[in-house]
């Protein structure tokens, strides 16, 4: 179990192009991100290499990893390694999940989503996942209920090691998250379309789970 306040972690949009680089350098310059989830669309290898070479840096110089999710068929292992990402994030395939695995070593994350069950959520940890994502937006965007969310992260978190992250569609949900003693808590559309901007959401989301740690 958690024993400190949950970390960040933000998912983006699907990302075409690298454009997105500024708005990602000022959610993470807040210094509270954890990690960022680049969410990439279907593209040829070569591309998803630039896009990552060219996004990365945006988490990275503020001490933020970045993991990289692709559409498609694109081959993560490569795109991660040639474009300097931190990590990978795969949906809930614990062969894939596997084989990655065997060729990332320990060198990089490697992150498992799209998890339907509680024994999916097992066969996942067992298949050599370093993090699992509960709660993300389905294709469609739609999400899980909150409940469904707070009980499995907070049966994961209970139980098992490997570390879990809760996604939260709003900031309402940050702190019902955080309470769960998930490990992070992520947030996607909830920064990117903040009035004030990115880096306003970040910094009310870090004051909501230091206030959830304070109240322990």
């Amino acid at each position: 179990m958690a024993d400190t306040a949950a970390r960040l972690y933000l998912i983006t949009p699907v990302l075409e192009d690298a454009s997105f680089a500024p708005r990602l350098a000022e959610a993470c310059a807040t210094g509270a991100v954890a990690a960022v989830l680049l969410r990439l669309g279907s593209a040829d290898e070569r591309s998803l290499i630039n896009q990552v070479k060219a996004l990365a840096p945006a988490a990275q110089e503020h001490g933020a990893a970045a993991i990289v999710s692709a559409e498609g068929e694109a081959d993560l292992a490569t795109v991660a390694a040639r474009g300097g990402a931190d990590g990978v994030h795969v949906p809930g395939d614990p062969a894939r999940l596997r084989e990655l695995r065997d060729r990332l070593k320990s060198e990089r994350v490697i992150g498992a989503g799209s998890i339907r069950t509680k024994d999916d959520a097992m066969t996942l940890g067992e298949a050599g996942a370093d993090y699992l994502l509960f709660g993300e937006p389905r294709p469609d965007g739609s999400v899980p209920s909150l409940e469904s969310v707070v009980e499995r992260a907070s049966w994961w978190a209970e139980i098992f090691e490997t570390p879990c992250v809760a996604y939260a569609p709003s900031l309402d949900a940050v702190e019902p998250l955080a309470a769960t003693q998930a490990e992070f808590v992520a947030l996607g559309e909830a920064v990117w379309s903040h009035p004030d901007g990115p880096a306003a959401a970040v910094k009310a989301a870090l004051e909501i789970l230091n206030r959830q740690e304070a109240s322990r």
